[in-house]
């Protein structure tokens, strides 16, 4: 990889303006030697800063130590708090930073010059039309771009003979919803409609065209309808609305030449872009279309969005979740819907012990990222196998951390930009994906968000299903198993009995019951306590758990007494030895004041339609006893006056 790299801050890649960006800006920074790393969110902020966006972590993945230049888009981001953050860490790291659309105090800047542009809509209504009774539809109340607008609106009819006063403002909020409330307002008025309305962006243009249509009214025959912004949808209406653009090529030519310019001489440089004014049938003027390229990238977006196979992603999605290891979870993720992508992820949400969306530490915890799937090798995961316990040295919480870091920087030999997005699941970021597209086609920039959306839903799905499975577990380790000894109890024993002597391997075969019996647990409890008494019941299951072979089947119903049964062929005498031998180094090396040891006994069987395993135990405690009273007449025979006796 001998390019250098730039570093792009934007959202909604398949947006057809920021896609006509992309193209543009990519093809001339290329020529230049450099290549793009695109980092998109899926939703504009739209300037509430405190809102809870977790995908806005793709941002803190850029590598600042290995980039040139970063380039934010800050009219599509919408977000001062990002825009800062990532402009503090460059400055850490003295890279350049270019703010396309915005301003910001060190940077570089493009700005569009809307007052100029606005007013080259306003004069053409008043002046080229001749309006005499004009309206504006503003945005919001007491925000700079509408107030900026409202101001040139005042200026142009005042230089016009055209007295104002403020029943000639409606205020539309920039947006649909707000807009048909203030139409709504208008044309209740005990008054006639203005000759025109001049509306402070395109959305509203749109949005009091058809309201009036609807009420029967004619465009432009009995009112004038003007826009601003040059959004895409204004040449999908009827009729077309007369606006200025805020032509996106041209923000990525400027953009583009910027960037040289700030990294050729190390100065900052500011930019500005008059909108270009846009006459069309909405005002009287004849049709005009723009940038046919991006028109037919605006219908193929929206044929794709309504076409996309949400079926194809769902099976993506619950396949994943109910993925039993991280090897079948990747092997799900082979699909033509994530074709060119890398996928990377925190390796600690494959640990099964530990919650991941609600464990408080992680989001202070540096991630490790682990690469779980290549569309480019599928060879790798196409067995169930994943490899997630490679530790690598240096890494980084950032798209170039070393896991990732050779093939990350091999794509960027493409010539395409490659596109990174977060992947976050229940408000937390667990990794990123990287689509490594080798062309423009804007439907493979729309299928980002719901392959991101899909492949974020399979990834926590599973994290939240395995660490239920793992509660479940220990729950029923807790159910089936003894807590003092770890040995079965009776619950345990009974249903795993139950399952294993349907087994054809076993059926008609020898079954053993080995019965184990502590010696002296009274004494042992009335002279150093209860919990050296169970220490010592401890020690005996241990002893025969690890004396006997497998299948074995380890139990304590109660008490003292604990016993296997052996399915198959066994030396039980052996085993007992065993039994006797671990116990004996046991005491060799515990340094206790007191012995432990065991009475067995035991009884074989044959494992058929007959065998009550109810006898079988007793018929074995009936033999350990014979050996526990055999031992107990044997110390009283051999026992002096002052040697205490256990019992």
């Amino acid at each position: 990889m001998s390019n250098k790299l730039i570093a792009l801050c934007t959202s909604r890649v398949y947006d057809p303006q920021i896609h006509g960006f992309i193209n543009r800006f990519n093809e001339l920074v290329k020529a230049a030697g450099f290549s793009v790393l695109i980092f998109t969110i899926n939703s504009d902020i739209y300037w509430e800063e405190d809102r809870q966006a977790t995908e806005k972590y793709v941002f803190d993945l850029i590598p600042y130590k290995d980039i040139d230049a970063i380039v934010i888009m800050d009219e599509k981001i919408k977000s001062h708090k990002i825009a800062n953050k990532i402009i503090s860490k460059a400055s850490s790291y003295d890279l350049p930073v270019v703010i396309a659309d915005g301003h910001y105090e060190g940077c570089s800047c493009i700005n569009y010059d809307y007052e100029k542009g606005f007013e080259q809509v306003v004069r053409h209504i008043i002046e080229h039309h001749h309006i005499k009774r004009p309206h504006m539809m503003a945005g919001h109340r007491n925000n700079e771009f509408s107030d900026n607008r409202i101001r040139v609106f005042k200026k142009v009819i005042e230089e016009n003979g055209i007295p104002f006063d403020d029943s000639m403002i409606s205020y539309g909020d920039f947006w649909a919803d707000p807009c048909r409330v203030a139409t709504r307002e208008l044309l209740d008025r005990d008054e006639p409609l203005p000759e025109a309305i001049i509306c402070g962006n395109d959305i509203m243009a749109i949005t009091v065209s058809e309201m009036l249509i609807n009420e029967g009214y004619k465009i432009p025959e009995d009112v004038l309808i003007s826009g601003f912004d040059g959004y895409d949808e204004i040449y999908f209406t009827e009729p077309k609305i007369t606006t200025a653009s805020c032509d996106i090529l041209d923000l990525a030519n400027v953009t583009a030449q910027t960037l040289f310019e700030t990294l050729d001489t190390g100065k900052v440089t500011d930019a500005v872009i008059t909108p270009s004014f846009q006459a069309n049938e909405s005002c009287g003027c004849p049709e005009h279309n723009e940038h046919p390229s991006i028109l037919r990238n605006w219908f193929k977006e929206s044929f794709s969005r309504l076409n996309d196979d949400n079926r194809v992603l769902q099976f993506i999605t619950s396949s994943m979740q109910t993925s039993l290891t991280p090897g079948e979870l990747a092997s799900h993720l082979e699909s033509y819907k994530t074709n060119n992508t890398l996928i990377a992820v925190d390796r600690k949400c494959f640990e099964e012990d530990i919650n991941y969306f609600t464990d408080d530490n992680i989001p202070n915890e540096l991630k490790d990222f682990v690469l779980i799937y290549d569309t480019d090798h599928p060879e790798n995961y196409k067995d169930g196998t994943l490899d997630i316990t490679t530790k690598y040295e240096n890494q980084t919480e950032d798209v170039l951390t070393s896991s990732v870091r050779q093939r990350i920087l091999e794509l960027t030999d493409s010539g395409y930009p490659l596109i990174f997005n977060a992947l976050d699941f229940m408000n937390r970021p667990i990794g990123f994906v990287c689509y490594f597209f080798r062309d423009y086609l804007i439907s493979n920039y729309t299928n980002t968000m719901g392959v991101t959306n899909a492949i974020s839903t399979g990834i926590g799905g599973y994290i939240n299903i395995r660490y239920q499975r793992t509660l479940l577990s220990k729950m029923d380790e807790m159910y089936r198993h003894d807590a003092l000894t770890g040995l079965y109890n009776r619950i345990g024993f009974q249903n795993d009995l139950k399952r294993l002597r349907k087994l054809p391997e076993y059926y008609n075969k020898p079954v053993t019951v080995i019965m184990s019996d502590l010696d002296g647990l009274k004494f042992i409890n009335d002279n150093y306590g209860h919990a050296e008494g169970d220490s010592s019941i401890h020690t005996v299951a241990d002893a025969l758990f690890n004396s006997v072979p497998s299948p074995s089947l380890s139990t304590r119903f109660g008490g003292d007494e604990v016993f296997s049964v052996v399915f198959g062929e066994c030396d039980a005498d052996a085993i007992i030895k065993n039994i006797d031998a671990y116990l004996d180094e046991y005491n060799r090396t515990s340094g206790k004041p007191y012995k432990v040891s065991t009475s067995s006994g035991y009884v074989i069987s044959v494992l058929d339609d007959s065998f009550d395993i109810s006898h079988a135990i007793k018929d074995a405690d009936e033999q350990m006893y014979i050996i526990k009273n055999r031992k107990h007449l044997d110390r009283n025979f051999h026992s002096t006056p002052h040697e205490p006796q256990q019992s």
